[in-house]
């Protein structure tokens, strides 16, 4: 069966993302984002009024397609530290590793400073992504395959580590290199009270 082209609006989002994440929003224009999806600049304006809005479509685009991508990843997935781990796996593979989302999602933190609507989505998306975190790290205690004793504050600190790594990589993209990938997981698992592990085994 023939591929059914995607909506026109979704479209020119995800192709808004490709390019804000290659140009930045202040370097990228409406004629930019009309020929990478193949549109004229009137077609453009007749699903978004303004760059403004291409700009927090194109945040929701990415929020959108973080949340997909994890609940198929979590559908055959039972056990909760397994959860916990795919979960953790695919942030750092987007959010650190993976180059045009960790410069994305850069400049929107940076973007959110100065503008209101995009400071709401991102921390909408943000408090999201914590829940579900948080959410994983309370099944795992419960479970008997984490020890802490205040989830909610771990889960800040796991994140606030994973934007900081996040950040480094924009001066040093070494440490995002995917042979890195395992050991920085591994970091943000000792933060949530899981027991070390040197390749693939628990520490005695």
């Amino acid at each position: 069966m023939p591929r059914v082209a995607p909506e026109m609006p979704d479209r020119l989002a995800r192709c808004a993302f490709e390019v804000f994440a290659e140009r930045g929003f202040r370097d990228c224009t409406v004629d930019d984002i009309a020929a990478r999806a193949g549109v004229t600049k009137g077609s453009f304006y007749s699903h978004y009024p303004s760059k403004r809005a291409i700009v927090l479509a194109a945040c929701n685009h990415y929020y959108r397609t973080y949340h997909q991508r994890v609940r198929t990843q979590l559908t055959s997935l039972v056990d909760p530290m397994q959860r916990l781990r795919c979960v953790l796996e695919h942030g750092v593979h987007t959010c650190v590793a993976d180059r045009q989302t960790r410069v994305f999602t850069t400049k929107i933190f940076a973007l959110s400073l100065k503008d209101e609507a995009v400071r709401a989505g991102w921390a909408q998306f943000y408090d999201t992504v914590r829940q579900q975190y948080v959410e994983l790290v309370h099944a795992a205690v419960a479970a008997g395959e984490l020890e802490t004793c205040d989830p909610e504050a771990a889960v800040n600190l796991m994140l606030a580590a994973m934007e900081g790594v996040k950040l480094r990589a924009v001066f040093e993209p070494e440490i995002a290199a995917r042979e890195q990938q395992a050991a920085i997981v591994e970091g943000l698992l000792g933060i949530l009270g899981a027991a070390p592990q040197v390749a693939g085994r628990l520490v005695p």
